[in-house]
């Protein structure tokens, strides 16, 4: 690595969780990253230090104007005892792409990396190895200088924490069928809108989304699918993740144009696959109209969505104004994610070159 950062180890340990019963984002390891911040010295003192409750003033800046943005990637125990990322480099990218919309300063990708590989190195026996699990990473930036006034803050911290999740079916990949989610068509609230931040991965985008997740969850839908905010007729996005119609053997994805859309890894990665194996795919504008109509039609081949936290979850029924479709679980969805969890863990060959190595230090 080209950056070196100082260590604080922690003087208790916690006991590391049952490997078999993770939950999603409710256990975190031992130590976490920090790294500080501003105008003069720009992005310094990097450090590894226990983890545990950070100070801040109540008149801090990500408190009072929510100025923050996240990531979420994943680190992979392969069966030789590798670990391994997957894509961070588009993680990096995003995330400076993200500072630049809200006004945070950039950092170095390879200080970024860097910083991702010493802590995940520094907690690797964190790292669980049953199949379906993996070490969960949420990178994130606050501002934590205290002022009260709408204008950019000259002072952020950066920080990385880690937790041990495990595979959010509960199943494997190979020949284990994936379970179909239900999804409700929200044409009441706005996720984002052209010009908006739907492109940047912001918690602001994610709260005013809570109260159409609580109504669909009410009526017996595990996700939302999302239109657009001008006219309520574009697919767009489901619940946190990308969303994929395949409709007459043609797999069609919304674009990246317009700003609506987060530039998912796993939406990239599986545009990537399907055109190495020549499957028909597009990045189109499509109505939700043209999905009822190919599901009456029968051309309605799969819907399925894309993410990090699930990689690929295929849609069993979707509701749109009171009338529900039931959708196949097809081919497609499970090919998708046998190739890519088989890549992210080092069960198959890495021929994309995305997979990059935690060496142990």
């Amino acid at each position: 690595m080209k950056h070196s950062f100082s260590i604080t180890r922690s003087t208790n340990p916690k006991q590391k969780p049952n490997p078999d019963k993770l939950v999603f984002g409710e256990t975190f390891t031992d130590h976490m990253f920090i790294m500080d911040y501003s105008k003069d010295k720009g992005w310094h003192d990097g450090r590894i230090v226990p983890y545990g409750p950070i100070s801040l003033e109540p008149a801090a800046a990500v408190f009072q104007y929510a100025i923050e943005m996240f990531e979420g990637m994943k680190a992979y125990r392969t069966d030789t005892g590798k670990v391994q990322l997957f894509r961070p480099d588009m993680n990096i990218k995003r995330t400076n792409n993200t500072n630049d919309r809200i006004c945070v300063p950039r950092i170095d990708p390879d200080l970024m990396l860097d910083a991702i590989k010493a802590i995940v190195d520094f907690d690797r026996d964190w790292i669980p190895d049953r199949p379906g699990t993996s070490l969960y990473i949420r990178p994130f930036i606050i501002a934590d200088e205290p002022y009260l006034g709408v204008h950019p803050a000259k002072h952020f911290l950066f920080i990385i924490i880690l937790s041990p999740v495990g595979s959010y079916y509960g199943v494997g990949g190979g020949s284990n069928q994936l379970p179909a989610t239900k999804i409700y068509v929200e044409d009441k609230y706005a996720r984002t809108a052209v010009g908006g931040t739907g492109a940047a991965k912001i918690g602001a985008n994610y709260v005013i989304s809570l109260k159409a997740q609580e109504e669909a969850a009410e009526k017996g839908y595990d996700q939302v699918l999302w239109l657009d905010s001008a006219e309520k007729k574009y697919v767009q996005e489901i619940g946190t993740s990308n969303a994929f119609f395949v409709i007459n053997n043609e797999v069609i994805t919304a674009p990246l144009d317009d700003g609506t859309i987060l530039p998912g890894i796993t939406r990239d990665s599986c545009l990537a696959l399907l055109r190495k194996w020549g499957i028909p795919c597009s990045e189109r504008p499509l109505t939700i109209e043209a999905v009822y109509q190919a599901a009456e039609d029968g051309t309605l081949n799969e819907v399925f969505a894309s993410g990090t936290a699930a990689v690929i979850s295929p849609v069993g029924e979707i509701c749109w104004k009171g009338k529900k479709i039931p959708v196949k679980t097809g081919p497609i969805a499970q090919r998708l994610y046998d190739e890519l969890t088989g890549i992210q863990t080092g069960k198959i060959p890495d021929t994309m070159g995305w997979t990059v190595e935690v060496e142990k230090i």
